[in-house]
């Protein structure tokens, strides 16, 4: 399918509801900005998600005051970047909201959300890892464009 064939086929669907997962990195924030871009076009609201993994490797000893802790820090850590991306759509007259949700699985969870909140589309980053890396980390934004069942556009 060609460029423009592609175009065209976006121009007809509507994304009203646009959900953007972001991990903080500067490849997240570029898909906020071409979220930000589709939102203006399509009169959307846009959702910022962010997945906090925690401790997966419980044993009997393993305090759960511990995760409250991680979670209270990672927080703390995220806000300015929401608040930033707040900035951004307020200066574009975007309607934006945020989630941050504890997650064991991200690409579980941010597919459950997306179809539990019905997005039209998923706007997201890939860090583009190849490889041994690729193998090792794995790809959330692969297994998101697998697992997802709604348009997911991903941006390098």
């Amino acid at each position: 399918m060609s460029f423009n064939n592609i175009l065209a086929l976006l121009q007809t669907m509507l994304f009203k509801n646009i959900l953007v997962p972001s991990d903080l990195s500067n490849k997240s924030f570029h898909a906020f900005k071409i979220a930000l871009d589709m939102a203006k076009k399509y009169d959307s609201k846009i959702t910022i998600l962010t997945c906090i993994q925690l401790d997966t490797w419980h044993h009997k000893f393993y305090d759960s005051r511990a995760d409250d802790q991680l979670l209270k820090k990672q927080k703390k850590t995220i806000t300015p970047h929401i608040e930033k991306l707040e900035n951004l759509a307020n200066k574009s007259n975007i309607s934006m909201k945020s989630q941050i949700l504890r997650s064991v699985s991200v690409v579980k969870d941010i597919t459950t959300y997306a179809k539990s909140h019905k997005f039209d589309l998923i706007v997201m980053g890939s860090h583009g890892r190849t490889g041994m890396d690729k193998l090792i980390l794995g790809s959330v934004a692969n297994g998101v464009l697998q697992k997802s069942s709604c348009p997911v556009l991903i941006i390098k």
